[in-house]
């Protein structure tokens, strides 16, 4: 056994894992019983959503160690459903190493939806989210019109590598403004529900059941990152949707 391409393999596999929005707790579980497949022992594993850090000890008593810096998640569960399905596949017929490297690589490679698509599905979210919180359907049609311009603006701005922050407070902004020229254009309008409605497709709901998780279980350093992280997104939206709405009372009183 090549422990060094063992424990590459598997600390690359708990990076995407983490990377593309699985929870902390199912990265070091799924690291843990690969080792144990492979006779390695549980191994030691810490991970929190910006880093990971690995441990094996061979047979002849040398330590190989492996520590990987993660970056902002692209919350992907598509492809953390096929990354289970791996691990399971792995744990259970124990294959050759460069099977699961190659595995791995395919994954990383899949092809998420086409940018319409995700446009669409955004301006759907707006939609149906405007009616749930009463809106008439009016009113839900100018929303998904702001739910296609926040998947726009995000996509712009995260080819330009901008800050989440700045990403989440600039689509909160022009989302709300697009609502409010509505309002200021019909006045029959809800432009409270029209905004609210649009604003969740921004949500972090992912983030917010991840946090409360890892603090339930003792993942206290996770949960606070993810508790940090809910929080500057909440902040942003807010920073956004509440300039967009003190700028068109000053300009058109609305």
């Amino acid at each position: 056994m090549n422990y060094d391409d063992l424990i590459d393999t598997t600390a690359k596999l708990g990076y995407m894992l983490v990377f593309n929005g699985a929870e902390v707790y199912r990265a070091e579980e799924s690291m843990r019983r690969i080792f144990m497949s492979y006779g390695a022992g549980p191994g030691e594993v810490f991970v929190i959503p910006t880093f990971l850090s690995v441990s094996v000890v061979t047979p002849e008593g040398r330590a190989i160690t492996r520590i990987k810096r993660i970056p902002p998640c692209e919350m992907d569960l598509d492809k953390v459903e096929k990354l289970n399905g791996l691990c399971r596949r792995v744990c259970v017929c124990t294959p050759d190493v460069s099977y699961i490297r190659r595995e791995l690589d395919a994954i990383a490679e899949s092809p998420v939806f086409p940018f319409w698509v995700q446009t669409a599905a955004y301006a759907a979210v707006g939609f149906f989210f405007t009616l749930f919180y009463g809106g008439n359907f009016r009113d839900a049609a100018v929303a998904m019109l702001c739910g296609g311009i926040i998947k726009l603006v995000c996509g712009a701005l995260k080819k330009l590598k901008v800050n989440s922050f700045f990403v989440n407070a600039a689509a909160s902004f022009f989302a709300a403004s697009a609502a409010l020229f509505a309002a200021y254009a019909d006045v029959y309008l809800n432009y409270d529900k029209i905004i609210i409605g649009a604003l969740m497709s921004l949500v972090p709901g992912i983030a917010i059941t991840e946090f409360m998780h890892d603090i339930i279980v003792g993942d206290l350093i996770a949960g606070l990152l993810r508790l940090a992280e809910s929080l500057l997104t909440a902040a942003a939206i807010a920073v956004g949707a509440g300039a967009a709405l003190a700028a068109m009372r000053m300009l058109m009183g609305v």
